[in-house]
């Protein structure tokens, strides 16, 4: 968890002033954790920090402060809550003239505060070295944030049920999604801003666009396009492939696909059938299983390589 440049200069852009609210620091019982932010504009808002009464009061304040603000807030009686611990705040306004560079870090006063902390000045000694960023610190006035990096592509192929069911499930979730099908009328009406909507008379000519690490799901309306987008797919890098659908189509799939000439290796690699059996066959039931795949996937994937870094 960190600080989402992307979102926030996105948010920047379209509403102009915007005041981010991050938790700092927790004490006790909390309804989120340390590092947990969300964005406030004059119109709106966007993302939580645990709802309530906590998030009415700390959106009420970002709207009327001027200047990066710490503010502590007990989650007792006062808030109408009975957790019985802290949390600590920092609000900061951004503007396109004060938004944060590119580094591994973001690091700044908060307020009016005294020199850079020990703590910190070490963190960053150790981010330069060690070439990986460090967590979050607040520590005399002082908040040290990695950025969050970049999400991880999924391209899903079909904007039917299931299709709308993931999209859906997996807003807020660290993936850049970009969501193909074959005319502009597949699509739902209001297609979230989390996804990338692209229209491609033949699906399968479109997966030459996707970046080497991006997850593909397949889910059209036709087992001709899903074999078309299994073949492009297998054709070039990927991180990996789910297509929906029963054990018999893997198989009659497998067949067809090594006819095309694809290693057993590579066929056997595809997910098939897609989500968690146990949680149901329905398209929420099927995407809630998706999607935790996906994170495990990549969780797994992560905690491997900076094993081995």
């Amino acid at each position: 968890m960190g600080l989402n440049l992307a979102s926030l200069r996105s948010a920047v852009g379209t509403h102009g002033r915007v005041v981010r609210i991050v938790i700092v620091g927790h004490q006790g019982s909390t309804p989120r954790e340390t590092g947990t932010s969300m964005l406030v504009w004059p119109t709106g808002q966007s993302g939580t920090i645990g709802g309530g009464a906590l998030e009415l009061q700390a959106v009420e304040h970002a709207r009327r402060i001027t200047e990066p603000t710490a503010l502590k807030m007990p989650l007792g009686p006062a808030l109408g809550q009975c957790c019985g611990g802290a949390v600590t705040l920092v609000l900061e306004p951004f503007t396109q003239d004060t938004l944060p560079d590119g580094a591994d870090s973001y690091i700044r006063p908060v307020g009016t505060t005294t020199d850079k902390p020990l703590a910190l000045r070490r963190a960053e000694k150790s981010q330069r070295s060690s070439g990986q960023a460090a967590p979050l610190i607040w520590q005399q006035g002082w908040l040290m944030e990695p950025l969050e990096q970049p999400a991880t592509p999924l391209w899903i192929y079909g904007a039917g049920h299931v299709g709308r069911a993931l999209v859906d499930t997996l807003e807020g979730l660290p993936f850049d999604i970009t969501w193909v099908d074959t005319a502009p009328k597949r699509f739902p009406d209001a297609i979230p801003d989390h996804a990338a909507p692209l229209v491609a008379a033949n699906p399968a000519d479109a997966v030459k666009h996707a970046p080497a690490d991006a997850h593909h799901l397949v889910l059209t309306y036709s087992h001709a396009l899903d074999l078309d987008l299994c073949h492009a797919i297998l054709s070039r890098p990927h991180r990996t492939l789910g297509l929906i659908g029963s054990a018999t189509k893997r198989r009659r799939f497998a067949s067809r696909l090594a006819e095309l000439g694809h290693k057993t290796a590579q066929i056997e690699g595809i997910i098939c059938p897609i989500g968690r059996r146990d949680l149901g066959k329905t398209p929420k039931a099927i995407a809630i299983g998706v999607a935790s795949e996906l994170l495990t996937f990549d969780a797994v994937s992560t905690a491997q390589q900076e094993a081995t870094a």
